[in-house]
């Protein structure tokens, strides 16, 4: 549980520094250096993140879900209605002319 939320405080993070980037980016030129730095800081926390899930993989503190097409089972659905009886109340009736 605790490696779910250090992956998430990290994806975070890296959320948090691409917006200031952005807004950085928005703002013109004379924050340019400071773009740079919030972009690097992004990229440092994506690399960690990925070195972090790796190596808890590595060590089994986590399972990865690996997908085996084989075991793909498949559900058929039954029909769970009832057949309704019609009753001769709910039968459209024919229309009747009259002749004067």
């Amino acid at each position: 549980m605790l490696i779910k939320w250090i992956i998430t405080a990290l994806l975070l993070i890296i959320l948090y520094h691409l917006f200031r980037a952005l807004f950085a980016m928005l703002k013109g030129q004379e924050t340019s250096k400071n773009m740079s730095k919030m972009l690097g800081k992004r990229v440092l926390f994506s690399l960690a993140v990925v070195l972090f899930i790796s190596l808890t993989s590595q060590f089994g503190l986590i399972k990865p879900n690996r997908f085996d097409p084989s075991t793909i089972r498949t559900q058929t659905q039954t029909s769970t209605t009832k057949p309704h009886p019609q009753s001769a109340n709910t039968k459209r009736q024919p229309e009747m002319q009259s002749v004067d």
